[in-house]
């Protein structure tokens, strides 16, 4: 008989509290989210503002490093990562190749050459001979990825010049870092560009733009991310908490009354010196929408583009692969 009084009180007192045995019972949701290249991805570094008001609550955020939305994708499919950032070209793929046909993209992280902010840029030697984009005929192109973003916007724009490969240019493939050296080195006659690599003074030093990303097929959606919709189903309100955790986090690192406190978060992060983070979220960065929201039209587009070229064998609509509902809730918490 005591022990059910105190029951009774217990429950009581619980419920005067707010807080029923459900909330009790409930771990945060673990939120395995990818990232790959920060401060592009501020995945790492969102708990560092100390404006989030959801973790440790409603979920808890496990970033996870991956060398490229391709690796995230496998980790997505072995059901060992839960968010993923991709690209149009993994996008592609994982819905027509891999059968994820349930895959949703549900939040923006970067665009490129968005109103003046930064756009990728192809690269020649100061020193070349080459002036315009006919002239790469018989040249060799360096990108990071056969394939990626970057190779695809660089065909389109040579195919507008009346060049193809492999008739006219050849493509070899370098990681980002090794960019500048391939120029400096003229193993490469164009290479791409890309920050925060673009960023090295001795980049500009060495090379001069040819051409931008932007000019060949206007601003393009660079990163979004994407998740699986049952578990978007099963966990909608740990994501949509986070959601807009990731939103409060952006906008302090955007907002310029913190760009002091946010460049040292970042400088230390990278290990690099302040001074060398001028550009950081200014017009000199790339594009990030204050809502979060991707644009459909621009990755549509991205993939007409990959299916032209043979990347993709077939034809995706891709606001049947969106799913904005969480991030346009977490965005109206903020209003």
């Amino acid at each position: 008989m005591r022990h059910l009084t105190l029951s009774i009180l217990t429950a009581a007192t619980l419920a005067a509290s707010g807080i029923g045995s459900s909330a009790l019972a409930a771990d945060p949701v673990k939120l395995r989210v990818g990232w790959s290249v920060a401060p592009a991805q501020l995945t790492p570094l969102i708990l560092d503002t100390g404006v989030t008001r959801h973790h440790g609550k409603s979920y808890t955020l496990e970033p996870q490093r991956h060398a490229g939305s391709s690796v995230g994708l496998q980790a997505m499919a072995a059901g060992e990562c839960d968010i993923v950032p991709m690209i149009f070209t993994t996008l592609g793929p994982a819905v027509l190749n891999a059968g994820m046909s349930d895959l949703r993209i549900i939040a923006d992280e970067v665009r490129d050459g968005v109103d003046g902010h930064a756009t990728s840029e192809y690269i020649v030697h100061k020193d070349s001979a080459i002036q315009k984009v006919a002239d790469l005929k018989g040249k060799t192109v360096a990108v990071n990825a056969i394939g990626g973003g970057q190779d695809i916007y660089m065909r389109v724009m040579l195919r507008k010049s009346g060049l193809d490969t492999p008739r006219d240019y050849s493509v070899v493939e370098t990681n980002f870092p090794n960019m500048l050296p391939m120029l400096s080195d003229k193993k490469a006659d164009m290479v791409v560009g890309v920050i925060p690599f673009l960023m090295n003074p001795q980049f500009r030093a060495t090379g001069r733009t040819l051409f931008k990303q932007v000019e060949v097929m206007g601003p393009t959606d660079a990163l979004f991310l994407t998740a699986r919709a049952d578990f978007l189903q099963k966990n909608r309100a740990a994501v949509v908490d986070f959601m807009e955790d990731r939103l409060r986090a952006q906008r302090w690192y955007t907002d310029p009354a913190n760009k002091e406190k946010a460049t040292e978060i970042i400088a230390n992060f990278l290990k690099m010196p302040p001074q060398q983070l001028g550009w950081l979220f200014s017009k000199a960065d790339y594009y990030r929408h204050p809502d979060g929201l991707p644009d459909p039209d621009s990755i549509q587009a991205s993939l007409g583009a990959l299916k032209e070229f043979g990347f993709l064998k077939g034809d995706i609509d891709v606001k049947k692969h969106m799913d904005i509902s969480l991030i346009q809730e977490a965005a109206a918490r903020l209003k």
